[in-house]
């Protein structure tokens, strides 16, 4: 399980800097939630690869996941995935960019998906 996880995981950043929109959203279920850092809910694969469209055009890049992500199995087809993250704008990387990402991985007929994210900011209280 947690190996087809971490490879599921590293397509994020793979689809996301190659400017993959369809591919990026194919990697959530159909009816997915996704909270961007921003508090956006983007609801369903087709809302996520719209977004994401538009972003695409912009020059931000994901970057090191600032450690192993944590996958915590909680049945043989759902687990807990949180992962940290950072991107750069136009090249340069920015520190003030860096989050924890919340996922939910479920099996589905299609193999191993995300059916929600949630990208929160690290900041100091």
């Amino acid at each position: 399980m947690s190996a087809e996880i971490i490879r599921l995981l590293a397509r994020i950043p793979e689809t996301w800097n190659s400017g993959d929109a369809e591919g990026y959203a194919g990697l959530f279920t159909e009816d997915a939630d996704y909270i961007t850092f921003f508090g956006q809910h983007l609801e369903g694969r087709q809302a996520i690869e719209e977004a994401h469209r538009e972003l695409f055009k912009l020059d931000i890049k994901l970057g090191g996941s600032g450690g192993a992500p944590l996958v915590k199995p909680l049945s043989d087809d759902v687990a807990l995935v949180i992962v940290g993250g950072g991107s750069s704008v136009n090249g340069e990387p920015d520190p003030s960019r860096q989050s924890v990402i919340t996922l939910t991985a479920l099996r589905t007929p299609e193999g191993w998906r995300f059916a929600s994210f949630q990208n929160t900011r690290v900041s100091t209280p």
